[in-house]
């Protein structure tokens, strides 16, 4: 798959501010790397400038393993070191200056934390991107998909079957079984771009386009893949593609950069940051005709 010219040219008088400012929310005392895979991998895979809003206690820990290009924004925080309730106000003043907000990695299922999701859900004004607790806060609370306005692309969830499962109130099996016609149904039926990840991804808008993929391997069935996925998809949504063409093209490249790394590594040994590491591999070899 040739990736689009968007992607494979830039204008030689172009600067950062062209191709996007990324705010991912993401990170707890517990899981302060889903954000920094999430980040490294936006940066990675071409957007201009990305933030990292995390508890304010793992900020100096996180400063020392992110990737130097990476920005941070320290937040209020739980008792239990989790992104608190009282961020809202500095997140949305933020939001000023960012066109693709990510919710969700390692942010946890902290009460507080939930209630600060569901909030920005409801009343942040850009494109957004769901993954992992940024979903999981949803649960019940579906409304809040299916009532939200369209901005310009429309909001893009990524599931794995066993979240969407727990989304939907039913069996993950019964995910599994019926893969297109659940991405189908959601993406219609809660305003989204559906990701329903897994063995060949399937990305829908719930109407007429609807995309398999045939990259990736077992070996990225690992700890952290899913937050490289959505950093990718955050950096192709931020350079200007519509949320439709950002996840199709994202899901295409995170699993080719992952058959690259295994052949490299083995699907054994394959890590998620082996993913970020054969991104301008994968994006040179989409990037030819």
């Amino acid at each position: 798959m040739l990736l689009p010219t968007l992607l494979r040219r830039r204008k030689p008088d172009s600067h950062k501010g062209d191709y996007g400012h990324i705010l991912i929310l993401a990170g707890s005392k517990r899981f302060s790397g889903a954000g920094v895979l999430c980040a490294g991998a936006a940066m990675r895979a071409g957007a201009g400038l990305v933030t990292l809003a995390l508890p304010e206690s793992i900020n100096n820990p996180v400063i020392r393993i992110k990737p130097r290009e990476v920005m941070t924004l320290p937040l209020p925080e739980t008792k239990e070191g989790t992104v608190s309730l009282s961020a809202y106000r500095p997140v949305m003043r933020f939001l000023e200056d960012i066109n693709v907000l990510v919710i969700g990695p390692g942010l946890s299922q902290n009460r507080s934390t939930q209630q600060l999701i569901r909030k920005l859900v409801q009343r942040a004004a850009v494109k957004l991107i769901l993954d992992a607790d940024g979903l999981n806060a949803l649960s019940g609370h579906l409304d809040l998909l299916a009532k939200k306005t369209r901005v310009k692309h429309g909001t893009i969830v990524t599931p794995h079957p066993g979240e969407m499962a727990r989304l939907l109130g039913t069996s993950k099996p019964g995910v599994k079984k019926l893969r297109k016609k659940v991405a189908k149904t959601f993406a219609s039926n809660y305003n989204s771009i559906t990701v329903l990840k897994g063995h060949q991804t399937v990305v829908s808008d719930g109407a007429q386009r609807l995309y398999i993929n045939r990259t990736g391997n077992p070996g990225m069935a690992t700890a952290g893949s899913g937050d490289v996925l959505t950093g990718i998809i955050a950096a192709f949504l931020s350079q200007g593609l519509d949320s439709f063409e950002a996840a199709q093209y994202g899901v295409y490249v995170h699993g080719l950069a992952g058959d690259l790394a295994a052949g490299s590594k083995g699907q054994l040994s394959l890590i998620a940051s082996d993913i970020i590491d054969y991104l301008p591999k994968a994006l040179q070899r989409a990037s030819r005709k």
